[in-house]
C-alpha cells in the first residue's frame, strides 16, 4: 500500500512533488485528523512554538471544513472560557 500524507498547499511546488491528488471530503477530514495528531506529537516532543503554529493551521482547516471560521471559532472559545473558565489558574483535579 502506498503511503500518503496531507501537505500544505505550496509544498508540491517547493519540493517538486509529482505524485499528488485532491482529497475528497472523507479523505480530507481523515488526513486533517492524522495531521493534527502528528503536529501535537511534534510539539510534545520539541516544545517549539513553531509547532503550535502548525497545530493552529490544522485546527483552522478542520474548523473551516465544518463551516466555522477563525472569528467564529474564537467567539466560541471566549464564550466557553467565560462560562467554564480557561487554564490560567493551573488547577489540577486530584481524584481516585
Amino acid at each position: 500500500m502506498q503511503k500518503q500524507k496531507l501537505v500544505r498547499d505550496k509544498i508540491p511546488g517547493i519540493y517538486n512533488l509529482k505524485e499528488t491528488h485532491i482529497a475528497n471530503d472523507e479523505e480530507y477530514i481523515n488526513e486533517l485528523l492524522k495531521k493534527l495528531q502528528e503536529e501535537v506529537d511534534e510539539f510534545k516532543k520539541s516544545s517549539e512554538i513553531e509547532e503550535l503554529v502548525d497545530i493552529l493551521e490544522v485546527v483552522y482547516s478542520i474548523s473551516g471544513f465544518y463551516g466555522k471560521f477563525i472569528k467564529e471559532l474564537e467567539d466560541m472559545r471566549i464564550k466557553k472560557a467565560n462560562k467554564r473558565g480557561s487554564f490560567k489558574k493551573r488547577l489540577i483535579w486530584e481524584y481516585d
